[in-house]
């Protein structure tokens, strides 16, 4: 039989195959297919095991039962933890084929597989699911093999062939970056970091909104309110000090507009017809007409938030390739527009504005040029994206982290370019994220009641400090080398609690909770961190391979499986653009360790070739919650 058909369905836990349906109950039961761990859904691609058992499993349907499969019709998973085994074979799609039931196939093609194949030592059938065991020899083969090999999982820089600008933070030059712009930070850095780990080049792109009635509020503010104040005469930084003149602006503005109402104005008069809006509206038309008066202020103000921003993407440890300002970007799109217009891919409606209908494609009408012929949001997008892959001919694909707030305007966006006839559009896509809220609620930059980025990483230090004394853990440290523990610590609290969630959900962060030395977090991994490297330095030699006569126990088995798994997570976590996956993946392998650290001794073994290996085992491990955590942008210390 060729290219035997394979049917699969899975709806509420019910899985259909051919005709022959598991219940809910049958899966909670069965080996692999409803798998433990978010990261633990990973396909195991084409790996050592994995090539390994296909082949091995095509000659077994093959020999008993006369079947000829392909590769991709053979569903091969890990198998659960409370099950015996090493990977789970679905057995559904060949009980047509068989005329058997799915125990009975499994039952068959494990004896084949166990009397046939040395390196599957055991099997069991649970409802139909075949759950293989492979043997020590394998697993200390595949370990000796990965234990020499430098950036395990990681495949060199342009070996891909594929360019990516990858978008992040965005930020407005009217008030600081915070809690939202954390996020999006630490989110699209890890992002970038962990595409190179497929060989793919990034551009990590920051484009700056730094013009814009928004903007000209902090100014007008400052200039009405500022008396000449600076960051050196105030003692603030930069974006803040801008960020308190946007505050002011409001509060003055919301002023304006209820002496209007009580003066007898609508609420809609009095909020376009305020003093303070019209003259905003008045330095936005002097600032895009060149006025040397506005455009210095600008400047100075602009400045003195670039110095703020500077300091603090330094504190988060993130960094850019290329950075674009809306100032430069902002009439891009006219001309594209015009080009539209003459292709009738826009159409211009009564009033002299510009838009398209995208209600064909389960969109609305959208408006790209304003009826006095200025350019709307979209519209410098447009221009922007079309300039990007001009100025990198060699770039495939354009990511924009942005929240879920604005998954209207990409979908928008992408739809417009490709009508434009951009074959490239196709390759545009909107990494979208969950906003987060403090046990507090949202917050308002206007209003003032936004946790700025520089108080929350100030906060995660001091907890930092507070929570390491109260552990004792600060003996035998300088007091500077206690200050770049507790930033290390603070720092990786903030980072991985960020970044374990899942992007497209909301979250919600407590500072306390993330900082927890036995918990789901970064100290907890980098503590355990910094005891491997105590247990290294004891032992001194590393060995480069382990003895061939070790039996591995259950929890060295463990270790070696999950240490096997890496490549897939970090493939996986690259197609899904999250680094969720490789963040509760380090957690996994952490608690692992801990586990078998606890139960097993390392350098007190008395068996001399299972010490070695266990000391290889140490390393392997901690060489991968080195590398895993760097992708999250945290730093482990070698002492704690």
């Amino acid at each position: 039989m060729n290219g035997l058909t394979k049917r699969k369905q899975i709806k509420r836990f019910s899985v259909t195959y051919n005709n022959s349906t598991t219940t809910k109950g049958a899966l909670a039961n069965a080996g692999a297919f409803l798998l433990y761990k978010p990261w633990a859904l990973l396909p195991l691609h084409s790996m050592l095991a994995h090539s390994l058992l296909n082949k091995a499993i095509q000659e077994a349907l093959s020999k008993v039962y006369s079947i000829s499969v392909n590769e991709s019709e053979i569903t091969l998973q890990k198998t659960r933890k409370e099950f015996e085994g090493d990977f789970t074979l679905v057995t559904f799609p060949y009980i047509k084929a068989t005329k058997q039931s799915p125990e009975q196939v499994g039952d068959a093609l494990g004896k084949f597989l166990t009397e046939n194949n040395k390196n599957i030592t055991k099997y069991n059938v649970v409802k139909g699911f075949l759950n293989l065991s492979l043997s020590n020899d394998f697993w200390l083969g595949f370990f000796n093999s990965e234990s020499s090999v430098s950036n395990y999982g990681f495949k060199k820089e342009g070996t891909s062939g594929k360019t990516i600008m990858l978008e992040y933070s965005s930020p407005n030059t009217n008030k600081p970056l915070h809690l939202g712009h954390i996020r999006n930070n630490l989110l699209g850095y890890s992002v970038a970091e962990i595409l190179k780990t497929q060989g793919h080049k990034v551009i990590k792109a920051n484009l700056v909104n730094d013009r814009g009635v928004h903007i000209c509020k902090s100014m007008l503010a400052w200039k009405k309110f500022g008396n000449g104040e600076t960051p050196q005469s105030s003692g603030m930084k930069g974006d803040h000090l801008v960020g308190k003149y946007y505050v002011a602006f409001d509060k003055a503005y919301k002023k304006e507009i209820e002496e209007l109402v009580s003066g007898g104005k609508t609420k809609e008069e009095a909020e376009k017809q305020a003093p303070l809006m019209l003259e905003v509206q008045e330095m936005l038309r002097k600032w895009e007409a060149g006025d040397k008066e506005t455009i210095d202020l600008w400047k100075m103000m602009n400045g003195w938030v670039y110095d703020g921003f500077a300091k603090t993407y330094s504190t988060l440890g993130v960094n850019f390739d290329k950075m674009y300002y809306e100032s430069n970007t902002y009439v891009l799109g006219k001309e594209i527009i015009q080009e539209g217009l003459a292709k009738k891919v826009f159409y211009k409606k009564d009033n002299g504005s510009v838009a398209i209908d995208l209600s064909a494609e389960g969109l609305d009408e959208k408006i790209v040029l304003r009826s006095d012929g200025t350019s709307v949001y979209i519209t410098q997008d447009i221009g922007t994206a079309i300039e990007r892959f001009k100025e990198f001919p060699q770039l495939n694909q354009l990511i924009y982290t942005v929240g879920n707030e604005q998954d209207y305007h990409f979908k928008v966006l992408f739809k417009i370019l490709e009508k434009l006839g951009y074959n490239w559009a196709k390759e545009c896509y909107h990494l979208s994220y969950g906003m987060v809220e403090l046990p507090e609620g949202k917050m308002k930059s206007r209003e003032g009641t936004v946790v700025d980025a520089d108080d929350l990483l100030d906060e995660m230090f001091s907890t930092a400090e507070q929570t390491t004394k109260e552990l004792g853990k600060v003996e035998g440290f300088s007091d500077e080398e206690l200050k770049t523990l507790y930033h290390t610590i603070g720092s990786g609290a903030l980072k991985y609690f960020m970044l374990k969630v899942d992007p497209k959900k909301k979250m919600l962060f407590d500072p306390k909770e993330s900082i927890d030395f036995n918990g789901h977090t970064g100290p907890f991994i980098q503590y355990t961190y910094a005891r491997i490297q105590s247990v290294l330095s004891k032992a001194g030699h590393i060995p480069a391979a382990a003895d061939a006569s070790v039996t591995l126990n259950e929890l060295e088995r463990e270790l070696i499986k999950l240490i096997y798994e890496y490549p897939s997570v970090l493939e996986e976590s690259a197609k899904a653009y999250n680094p969720s996956l490789i963040a509760n993946y380090v957690y996994e392998l952490t608690k692992s360790f801990n586990r078998f650290y606890h139960d097993y001794s390392i350098l007190k073994e008395e068996n001399e070739k299972v010490k070695q290996m266990r000391v290889m085992l140490a390393k392997q491990c901690s060489d991968i919650i080195k590398n895993g955590m760097k992708l999250l942008g945290i730093e482990v210390p070698n002492r704690m």
